[in-house]
């Protein structure tokens, strides 16, 4: 029994590591060879053919539930209903319709959707919609958030912006409460709001950028966003409420108090489940909890792991594309290592040591997982949490449900839910202190090899004492604080063109210096300094920047530049507009004329002096390694080439990234044919609003003629100068729910 769900997971879970997926008729005949394999000896690679067919013929269908490419970018009328709770941040409505119907084409299921400056929307609502309507699409880097594997997990089909609208039907059913509810919540006048709607109703919309990044350095993410620790605290106090009345004699003798314990803990579960939207990391909290209290009713006599296992097949049955969301391998971790240290434990233990304990294993044995996901590892994590698991646990949970079940009781709802805000505030401000103390740390990627040693340090170190070569597990985990990535050798760099959207973010590394040029932009909370290009260089083992130039102050530019400097350490910061920068960054101007050499590298600058504007004033950059040559220019228009010409420098290259994204403004003919780029890297936003690279700048390269590298369609872009090869873009690396 157990080997054959242990093959059928196996089966299911291979769909995260596929890149494409089999055609549907093959995914058919592998399952029909699966269930004729069921009544032999094979019964286990019948499963496992189940399980992979069930999952590949799931995938394929949210992958032909997306956008026809011939909608791309078509702004079209349609109809839907609101689906969960909108959110508004910075004047920005995102919601998502469902069921959506538009008379001049099919749409796909759920559509994401941002409304600019738009008018209130309510979960429930049935709204008829002008939208710009979008293919899913993310940036793809050597290290940031895979935005379109989690838009295919939450079968999103689409992405839009809206135009205008107008609603046709108010809200009603559980969607309509579900929203009344946060309104009330949030306008009970206490403090943390935001914080007790994400505990009751699982909307995070409440929460600030520095709310989430205090909750990331300490660790305690798993508190804030409703997952199986809630959902269990739940079930857990209805079935202690239950067994401590029958232990004292004041349950009902007719009724058995252990099958209704177990009842009433998994409707309260499923409750607390629909309240919080029912999405899909709480359908998998309520599914293991439903099966753990079946276990501890029925089968409790067959062992710990079988409800974990029953619990992985049953969610990844409902839902196969769960796999690909990293909270689906920490929930199923953190539990199979909370059986793991506990199941096998001999008499009882205090609680702060079960809590320690607990604590210890969470911080060794999801380190593998951590480093494997590319997720911030916090060292304060096991101290934060210690504190921080009983007091949400204990006290915010249950006041913040208390209070909201007894809004209708004039002052007592408001009065608990004051409580609950308080404590809340007390445990930000002491994480608040943690994180400033020791904040989190970002992992290089490791090689495999590697990974499997840490793997194996971890389970060592989560033995019981007294095993043999238990302590050889610390030795094994210190390859994970050594530099795992090569460095180009002498007289070679390596460059990144990172995929930022329209903006420009380049490291520059040698073998011992490094150098970005650009740091992306930065839109209200939404920093790509903080979110995309820091954790691309921790991840590319970048731990210290010699130099962070900036081009000129432009916000696709410069906005990230502070999360950079604030991230890592930075020797010094140039620019062509030093004056406008923050001030925090120390920034100098950029020293025209100025070259120098790394590890048989070489560098030089050149801006203009009579610049008139911000692009004008772009720092251009000029590198050469074993005489291959590479311009960054910025934003510079044709005037500011015309001046580059001017000064009789020897501007032929190899490679030339195209000057303000491949604006109409620059590039122009007689600066092209000084240069004489055989390729050319472009970075952009896919779709943008300046229509970038326009029309008339892709014929002038491609008459030189010259290939073109585009960040938008191929993602991040790395190349090797001083080997004469060619560019990669990682969306080369095939994923199936990348689009091609």
């Amino acid at each position: 029994m157990r080997l054959g769900i242990f093959a059928l997971v196996a089966g299911l879970l291979v769909l995260r590591f596929l890149p494409s997926l089999p055609a549907v008729w093959l995914s058919a005949l592998l399952a029909l060879l699966g269930v004729s394999l069921l009544p032999s000896r094979g019964y286990p690679l019948g499963f496992f053919l189940i399980g992979f067919a069930w999952a590949c013929i799931s995938a394929q269908w949210a992958l032909d539930d997306r956008l026809a490419p011939e909608l791309d970018e078509r702004t079209l009328w349609l109809e839907g209903r609101v689906a969960g709770l909108p959110e508004v941040r910075e004047g920005v409505v995102r919601f998502e319709v469902f069921q959506a119907k538009s008379r001049r084409a099919e749409l796909p299921t759920r559509i994401r959707l941002a409304w600019y400056g738009g008018p209130q929307v309510r979960g429930g609502e049935t709204w008829r919609l002008a939208v710009r309507l979008k293919r899913p699409h993310g940036l793809v880097n050597p290290q940031s958030f895979d935005y379109e594997a989690w838009l295919l997990a939450q079968r999103i089909g689409a992405t839009g912006t809206v135009k205008s609208g107008r609603r046709l039907e108010a809200a009603a059913g559980a969607l309509a409460w579900r929203d009344a509810l946060r309104q009330r919540l949030l306008g009970s006048g206490g403090p943390r709001t935001g914080a007790l709607a994400a505990l009751v109703l699982g909307d995070d919309s409440g929460l600030t950028a520095a709310d989430w990044r205090v909750l990331q350095h300490t660790g305690t993410v798993h508190l804030l966003v409703i997952s199986g620790q809630h959902i269990a605290l739940v079930a857990g106090l209805l079935y202690g409420l239950v067994a401590g009345l029958a232990r004292l004699g004041w349950w009902p003798r007719g009724w058995p108090w252990l099958p209704s314990a177990c009842l009433l803990a998994c409707c309260g579960a499923l409750v607390y489940g629909v309240a919080a939207g029912f999405e899909v990391p709480v359908r998998r909290a309520c599914v293991m909890v439903a099966l753990v209290l079946l276990w501890r009713w029925r089968f409790r006599h067959l062992g710990a792991w079988l409800p974990l296992l029953a619990a992985l097949a049953l969610v990844l049955l409902v839902e196969p594309l769960s796999s690909l969301q990293p909270g689906f391998w920490l929930s199923f971790g953190a539990v199979a290592l909370l059986i793991l240290i506990f199941g096998g434990r001999l008499g009882a233990w205090a609680w702060w040591r079960s809590l320690g304990r607990a604590q210890w294993a969470m911080a060794v044995g999801l380190l593998p997982l951590l480093l494997a996901l590319g997720l911030p590892i916090s060292a304060s994590g096991p101290l934060a949490n210690l504190v921080a698991v009983p007091w949400v646990g204990m006290a915010v949970v249950p006041l913040a449900l208390l209070g909201t079940l007894l809004l209708p009781v004039p002052a007592v709802g408001e009065g608990l839910l004051w409580l609950a805000g308080g404590a809340l505030e007390l445990l930000f401000r002491l994480l608040a202190s943690i994180a400033t103390w020791l904040p989190a740390w970002l992992p290089s990627s490791l090689p495999v090899g590697v990974w499997l040693l840490l793997m194996l340090g971890a389970l060592l170190l989560l033995l019981p004492s007294g095993i043999p070569l238990r302590g050889l597990g610390w030795l094994l985990l210190l390859p994970m604080f050594c530099s795992p990535q090569s460095r180009p050798p002498q007289g070679q760099a390596e460059v990144w063109v990172l995929d930022v959207g329209q903006g420009l973010a380049v490291l520059l590394r040698t073998r011992e210096h490094a150098l970005l040029y650009d740091a992306g932009a930065r839109f209200g909370e939404f920093d790509i300094g903080e979110r995309v290009v820091l954790p691309s260089l921790r991840a590319l083992d970048v731990r210290r920047l010699d130099l962070l130039l900036i081009s000129h102050a432009d916000n696709d530019h410069a906005g990230g530049a502070p999360a950079i400097g604030q991230g890592m350490a930075v020797e010094r910061v140039w620019s062509g507009e030093a004056g406008v920068l923050p001030a925090q960054l120390r920034a100098r101007d950029c020293p025209s004329g100025y070259r120098w050499e790394w590890d048989g590298v070489r560098f030089s600058l050149w801006r203009w002096a009579q610049a008139g504007d911000a692009n004008q004033s772009s720092c251009v950059l000029l590198v050469e390694a074993a005489g291959e040559r590479l311009w960054l220019t910025g934003d510079i228009d044709s005037r500011a080439e015309r001046a580059l010409l001017a000064t009789g420098l020897d501007l032929r290259a190899d490679w030339l990234l195209v000057p303000h994204h491949g604006s109409r403004s620059s590039s122009s003919a007689a600066f092209l044919k000084a240069v004489a780029p055989r390729a050319a890297l472009i970075s952009r936003g896919r779709h943008n609003g300046f229509g970038h690279p326009h029309p008339t700048v892709v014929a002038r390269y491609a008459a030189l003629p010259a290939r073109l590298y585009d960040t938008a369609e191929q993602g991040a872009l790395q190349l090797r100068l001083g080997t004469f090869g060619e560019a990669r873009g990682l969306r080369a690396e095939r994923r199936f729910w990348r689009e091609k």
